[in-house]
């Protein structure tokens, strides 16, 4: 005999129990379930929940955060050093008090102008 798998006649096929029937079938039914099986997991690792389009949305969405928190990290440091000068440096304050509370050493006038044109 060889290695070859011979299929019954659909005479014989007629003849023989459902399970006598699947016992000779079994490689085509070996290959069909494998063949779903890679289907399906094959969906799953590219479309499922840690899939990998999820994993690239996650990468794009960590380099925006990393940049995020570089940006956020050199703005505390320049708000550190402002702060810094505020508290040590008196002609710093003096510059702060007269750029935000417009205040003026006494006999200086402050003009303001408006930036919106009247309407007409």
């Amino acid at each position: 005999m060889s290695d070859e798998l011979k299929f019954p006649t659909p005479k014989q096929a007629e003849k023989m129990r459902p399970a006598e029937y699947l016992y000779n079938g079994r490689r085509k039914i070996a290959t069909a379930l494998a063949v779903v099986l890679a289907v399906f997991f094959g969906y799953h690792v590219m479309f499922g929940r840690n899939g990998l389009t999820i994993y690239e949305q996650k990468r794009v969405e960590d380099r925006d955060l990393q940049k995020r928190i570089g940006e956020l990290k050199d703005e505390n440091e320049r708000l550190q050093t402002h702060v810094e000068h505020l508290k040590n440096d008196p002609d710093a304050i003096e510059r702060e008090a007269r750029d935000r509370l417009h205040y003026a050493r006494p006999g200086e006038v402050i003009y303001t102008l408006n930036d919106k044109t009247p309407a007409k």
